[in-house]
């Protein structure tokens, strides 16, 4: 892993040198100077007196394009100088009886205050410059996948596989049992991504603002790349962050795949795979969504070839955006019952995540006892496999070590004694896990078809 960090970390420097350059006049920026007029008038109105530098920091523009436009205001009687030092960064503005007139009527309309935006023109270049699939970025290795993936006793096979999609940033679809360790495979993928990209605080489409950059999912990069960036002269209105991954699951619908507006801001937030972008999207529990997973599929199909999607505005402008994300599907329900094959077709990979072998099984629950600082002897681990896991019929899931030992932690916080893995405490942590299958008591044969445990009355209804 340390190697994939360091790897990250120097494609980031190159990241920085290919950051757009900081603006120096209004015409640099992209940007209509009655936009940036409306910007400083309501952050004025809000905060009031402002410091030239404070109004810099606020907005992410240069000194140069903001006495570009104080200049204006200050003929147009929108603003007044409130105080002067010894310095020319050293003056204070507000607005004018006029300015505050203006400001209500642009509050009324919009009521964003934060950075300027990027106009849609510079969001689509510069992802296309940092997209993984460029011929100049780093790919991932196999040796850094071993390494992530080196203490999870991944099949080699599932490795290999999960890799190649990788080089290819084409997408996969993870499917197998409940507790196969799909989800914790789609995280570790997003971690293994090179590189770090720049991220817009918001884009501006035609006359509307929309948010993108969320620092709940566009991580900053390393203090190493933070600082470098620090000693160039870039355009602000970017933030430089890790590639991003955003998970979601059955609460993902059909809504959640445009524009939302928010009325009462005035702006538009991103879809999540706007967000995604230059990095991964996961959809978890694929099958348990609202709409039907063929139309979900369907829904990126040509976004997939084309490398563009069509976002509505207000009142049903279309608007073209950048895709260029790798889409990881995870289902536990049988792929065959959720797409067709057309619809299977347009699923670079398909990974089958099952059930661990016995000696990685062991493996598993022997780290996970020393992550836990429990002691582990081989009677422990023998009755494990023979008295509960086959006795009962229960498969080796990657899952099963860490939920056994954090229940059996559990009973011992709520008698008030340290945790000891013995025969008793596991039984009991067993007990507490699987309803209906104790030790000893087999559970009812699994169906032929994989999995189909986990899929629901209404497809073993379709199947029989």
């Amino acid at each position: 892993m340390i190697e994939a960090q360091s790897s990250a970390e120097e494609n980031g420097q190159d990241d920085m040198i290919r950051m757009p350059p900081q603006p120096k006049t209004v015409r640099e920026t992209g940007l209509e100077l009655a936009l940036i007029v409306e910007l400083v008038t309501k952050v004025m109105y809000v905060c009031g007196k402002l410091h030239l530098p404070v109004l810099t920091g606020k907005l992410r523009l240069s000194i140069n394009v903001l006495r570009e436009v104080l200049g204006f205001m200050l003929t147009e009687q929108l603003v007044e100088v409130a105080a002067r030092g010894d310095s020319d960064l050293d003056v204070s503005y507000q607005l004018t009886h006029t300015g505050k007139l203006r400001a209500s009527d642009f509050m009324n309309r919009c009521r964003y205050l934060g950075p300027a935006p990027v106009t849609l023109q510079a969001y689509c270049d510069l992802i296309a410059r940092q997209s993984s699939r460029h011929a100049s970025m780093d790919r991932v290795s196999a040796a850094s996948v071993a390494a992530a993936f080196g203490e999870d006793s991944l099949d080699p096979a599932v490795r290999d596989m999960v890799g190649a999609a990788m080089q290819s940033s084409r997408s996969m679809l993870l499917y197998g049992p409940s507790g196969s360790g799909k989800s914790m495979i789609a995280r570790k993928l997003g971690k293994l991504q090179q590189g770090i990209v720049a991220v817009p605080c918001a884009v501006l489409a035609g006359n509307e603002i929309v948010l993108v950059h969320d620092p709940l999912v566009h991580l900053a990069p390393a203090a190493q790349a933070r600082q470098a960036e620090d000693r160039r002269s870039c355009d602000t209105r970017w933030m430089l962050c890790q590639r991003p991954l955003i998970q979601v699951g059955a609460e993902f619908c059909a809504d959640m795949l445009d524009l939302r507006h928010d009325a009462a801001g005035g702006v538009y937030h991103a879809p999540p795979h706007l967000m995604a972008n230059n990095g991964m999207l996961v959809i978890d529990d694929l099958g348990r969504q609202r709409m039907p997973s063929a139309d979900l599929l369907n829904r990126f199909s040509a976004p997939l070839d084309t490398h563009t999607d069509h976002l509505t505005l207000h009142g049903g402008c279309k608007l073209g955006v950048p895709f260029d994300v790798t889409l990881v599907f995870a289902t536990n329900l049988p792929p065959q019952l959720l797409l067709d094959d057309a619809s299977m077709r347009r699923i670079a990979y398909k990974i089958h995540v099952g059930a661990l072998s016995e000696p990685h099984y062991r493996a598993l629950f022997r780290r996970q006892c020393r992550v836990n600082g429990l002691g582990c002897d081989d009677a422990v681990v023998e009755h494990l496999l023979n008295d509960l896991h086959a006795a009962s019929g229960r498969a080796l899931l990657a899952s099963t070590p860490r939920e056994l030992l954090d229940r059996l932690a559990d009973f011992a916080r709520f008698a008030g004694i340290e945790p000891r893995l013995t025969v008793p405490a596991l039984d009991q942590a067993w007990s507490s896990l699987f309803a209906g299958s104790r030790s000893g008591t087999p559970v009812p044969s699994q169906p032929t078809v994989p999995f189909l445990a986990d899929c629901g009355d209404s497809l073993l209804e379709r199947i029989s």
